[in-house]
């Protein structure tokens, strides 16, 4: 699986930028798809999660309600909708894949070291 993020760059305060994750390769009807982000001299930390197949969601529970995940499955893609953006949501933005298996069906979405494949990540810098 190759994954492709895209979609970042610099906002004010207040702003929105929405995320896309493209994927090749291989059907990923086993896998679920997650957004992290890494700010400098910080553990990459779990955004939110999106079953791939069923399409079920989890989420950090300090971003719920400002950042949305979805997929379009026509187009293989992964979606990050971010609202009301922070100064503390600057970092660079990853998605990656993960077997449902492995992730024990959603409950360990939030373990970046279980994710199979990773995109090279995506800038977003939010201003004051």
């Amino acid at each position: 699986v190759q994954l492709q993020a895209s979609g970042g760059g610099l906002v004010q305060a207040g702003g929105s930028l929405r995320l896309s994750c493209a994927t090749t390769g291989r059907t990923l009807s086993r896998y679920g798809m997650g957004w992290f982000r890494q700010a400098p001299g910080k553990e990459r930390e779990f955004v939110a999660a999106i079953s791939w197949s069923a399409g079920g969601t989890s989420y950090r529970d300090l971003l719920k309600g400002r950042f949305t995940i979805s997929r379009d499955i026509a187009k293989n893609t992964v979606y990050l909708q971010m609202n009301s953006l922070k100064p503390e949501d600057t970092a660079v933005y990853y998605c990656g894949a993960v077997l449902l298996s492995t992730a024990m069906y959603g409950s360990r979405w939030y373990d970046p070291a279980l994710y199979e494949y990773w995109g090279q990540g995506t800038l977003v810098t939010v201003s004051s």
